[in-house]
């Protein structure tokens, strides 16, 4: 006959009785199962024994020497870490339905009569068994759900493409970062930057190309900046965006700075671009803290910047009030 799976698992129980005879009995029912158990006849080493061996099941008598059973399973309870948890079986001669009552209060999840049968004994700890593996496949289960909503919230907030931030996570740390600045009454800024004369490149190397351009400018922009807080993000078609918290316009310039000249580096070729390889105009703009202004204010800033670095012949920075350099 097939061996199921949920009843085939050997596990460590510990067993806790005081009388000699009884705790010997019990561990051959035990190892007669296939499981191994462990034995203790007091609470104080049951619990000792609970944190070094940490059983799959609990076997416990009500009546102990020192701490009784009660006590046993409510720090038993105690000691178990936010999701842990291992059934705990009553054995007793104390048979009224207030004991039984008292035991599952304390923690435990069964409560057996004495003289225990061994045939219930048995059913009880194939039961627990069963108990066991469907919480561990559903806690596996909870695990893998997690994981992938997590892998799913990753994958929301990056663009298909470049595989930086998307236009969707650069809205939602503009404004969580705006809340910031206006917390501290700091100073946030934001650079807006563009390829230049990109339709000429797709047009003269094709889409393909294009969008191999696109990607290795998002992973320059990306790599230079070095700041844990500051985000570089696809805003839209060959447009990047940069946020940098807690940063004034000079530092937002000098990071512009380094920015155009990564981009500079990489040497794509470019032959309908006056400067023969692919280059970016920025426009930068900083935004003080005022609860008056919506940080969209720094948006329209940034690109008017933008547009006068292009009008002024591009591979540029601009900022405002309206500066001009590169």
């Amino acid at each position: 006959m097939r061996t199921s799976p949920l009843t085939s698992l050997a596990m460590k129980i510990l067993v806790v009785e005081d009388t000699q005879s009884s705790l010997q009995l019990l561990c051959e029912i035990v190892s007669q199962q296939g499981h191994t158990p462990i034995p203790c006849q007091d609470g104080d080493t049951a619990l000792e024994l609970f944190k070094t061996e940490r059983p799959d099941l609990v076997l416990l008598d009500v009546v102990l020497p020192g701490l009784d059973g009660f006590q046993v399973a409510t720090r038993l309870r105690q000691m178990e870490t936010h999701g842990d948890w291992t059934p705990i079986l009553f054995l007793s001669v104390l048979n009224s339905d207030t004991d039984m009552a008292r035991g599952i209060a304390a923690g435990g999840d069964d409560y057996l009569f004495k003289p225990i049968s061994e045939v219930v004994l048995n059913a009880k700890i194939r039961a627990m068994q069963r108990i066991i593996q469907m919480r561990t496949s559903l806690v596996v289960l909870a695990r893998r759900l997690d994981s992938a909503n997590q892998e799913l919230r990753r994958l929301s907030s990056v663009d298909g493409l470049t595989g930086i931030a998307n236009r969707r996570q650069f809205d939602e740390t503009m404004a969580r970062e705006w809340r910031r600045t206006l917390r501290t009454q700091g100073e946030l800024a934001l650079l807006l930057c563009d390829v230049d004369h990109f339709k000429q490149f797709n047009d003269r190397f094709g889409h393909q190309a294009g969008d191999d351009c696109l990607r290795l400018v998002a992973r320059s922009l990306a790599q230079t900046l070095d700041r844990g807080g500051d985000l570089a993000a696809r805003y839209g078609g060959e447009e990047f965006a940069v946020i940098l918290p807690d940063t004034r316009l000079d530092g937002a310039l000098h990071v512009a700075e380094r920015l155009r000249q990564a981009v500079l580096a990489l040497a794509i070729p470019h032959p309908d671009s006056p400067h023969a390889v692919v280059s970016i105009s920025i426009g930068a703009a900083t935004l003080a803290a005022c609860r008056s202004t919506p940080y969209q204010r720094l948006l329209r800033d940034a690109d008017e910047a933008l547009y006068h670095a292009k009008h002024q012949g591009r591979n540029r920075i601009a900022h405002l009030p309206l500066a001009v350099t590169g």
